[in-house]
């Protein structure tokens, strides 16, 4: 982001003549239209606002859905992976938070025709002569959303997908109580067809979606959620009561859910993540400020394998499990980030980063670099991060940065109480966050 003044401003005047220097060196300065780095935490002057700076993104677009989605999921889908061309397209699902509990959806969105919003460094400026060939070409470049709606009783605290016997399924938590899987195949074939999407608007009006299965048997709401992406069909919740159900499919084509919760935690748990690499083997993190492992195949009462105590300060709010190494990030109310290294996870953090001036609410690293994840925060920053970047000790450094951490590459603002954060596993580089202000999904240069 960049700083821009909105008028000139006037430098004002000095009667000593030993100052004349002094003060016209100022007045250029305060004259200077040109954008000024901004950094968190300065204050913007009355005449001041923020820019973006586009040619620090390659692709950068704004989505609204009417009522806030606080969670979403990205949807892998047949369009095939590492792709590179624009323009691009990708599938989400997302869950509302109304006003009334009656009000809420599930949105299984597609967004479309993302084109790149920034031209390559060697591609020179042209300025064509025909105005009206300019608007055509800026109205075919438009974004397209196309969305297929689900009732859903409650707001939706958090939602997940998976593909599971060649449908794709999502979890949402109700802040009712209640967690609900629904098959979303059909509302994704309504988004990619005009025609199919008009009958199913249509259908639902009669013949609102079901959940293929529902579970009540939490006590309280509750955020942590995740399905295993090494055993199919198998998923975790876990409540603000501090209980974790495990769920198993089952032959009847439904789920069952171990009514003994997993035991340890003392408070709500706030964030769960099943291990990338062994299928029975989960991290949870909680508002008792305990990172914890979990072996499911032993008793629920001795599944507890590991437990990092005062992980944080305050409440952690979210945790992600390296897909290549093995190290856990996690993120807490006191806007710490810690980077756990799990072959000594009694011992301290192998990586501290104090950047966020607020509650982190958000983290994941990239799901094929080791070193790169990013955060985001209500401070209304996301942050992308490598941490196998270090500064020399002879390195110069401009004055303004000096007090960044040398691993943070990247800082995207705009957008206000930012709440969850994904990297699209099949677009290298390409992020989708959401927050009150709605959805922004962007490339940078940096990653």
């Amino acid at each position: 982001m960049s700083m821009e003044n909105e008028e000139p401003m006037e430098a004002s005047s000095s009667e000593s003549d030993d100052d004349d220097m002094e003060e016209r060196e100022e007045e250029d300065d305060e004259n200077d239209d040109r954008p000024k780095t901004f950094l968190p935490g300065q204050e913007l002057k009355e005449d001041e606002h923020l820019v973006c700076d586009q040619s620090a993104y390659i692709m950068l677009h704004q989505a609204q859905t009417g009522a806030p989605c606080l969670s979403f999921d990205i949807i892998q889908d047949n369009l095939g992976n590492n792709r590179q061309q624009f323009p691009m397209t990708a599938y989400l699902v997302a869950g509302t938070q109304a006003s009334s509990a009656h009000l809420n959806n599930i949105l299984v969105f597609k967004m479309s025709n993302l084109h790149q919003t920034s031209k390559p460094e060697n591609e020179e400026e042209s300025e064509s002569e025909d105005d009206d060939d300019d608007d055509d070409e800026d109205e075919e470049k438009k974004p397209e959303m196309t969305f297929a709606i689900i009732k859903h009783q409650g707001c939706v605290n958090r939602i997940r997908t998976t593909n599971f016997k060649n449908s794709v399924l999502a979890a949402s938590w109700s802040e009712l109580g209640r967690v609900d899987i629904w098959n979303i195949t059909q509302q994704l074939q309504a988004v990619d067809e005009p025609a199919l999407l008009e009958r199913y608007n249509l259908d639902t009006v009669t013949n609102p979606a079901k959940p293929l299965y529902s579970f009540n048997g939490h006590q309280q709401e509750g955020f942590g959620m995740d399905w295993c992406p090494t055993e199919p069909g198998v998923l975790a919740t876990g409540d603000c009561r501090r209980d974790i159900h495990i769920w198993k499919p089952n032959e009847a084509g439904s789920w069952t859910v171990d009514q003994r919760p997993l035991v340890g935690h003392s408070s709500s748990v706030e964030d769960i993540q099943w291990s990338p690499n062994e299928r029975n083997v989960l991290a949870s993190c909680s508002v008792d400020k305990t990172i914890r492992i979990w072996d499911t195949r032993a008793a629920p009462q001795k599944a507890c394998m590991l437990t990092k105590e005062n992980a944080h300060q305050n409440d952690i709010n979210v945790i992600s499990w390296n897909c290549n190494e093995p190290f856990i990030a996690s993120g807490g109310d006191d806007g710490f980030l810690h980077i756990w290294d799990l072959r000594q996870f009694s011992n301290a953090a192998v990586g501290t980063f104090k950047h966020h001036t607020a509650p982190i609410t958000s983290v994941e690293w990239h799901w094929t670099e080791p070193s790169v994840l990013a955060s985001a925060g209500e401070d209304n920053q996301v942050a992308l991060w490598d941490l196998a970047v270090e500064r020399d000790d002879d390195e110069i450094v401009d004055e303004e940065l000096k007090n960044l951490p040398p691993q943070l590459l990247f800082i995207h603002q705009g957008q206000t109480d930012i709440k969850e954060l994904h990297w699209h596993k099949q677009i290298p580089g390409v992020m989708v966050t959401t927050a009150h202000t709605g959805f922004n999904i962007f490339k940078t240069i940096s990653v």
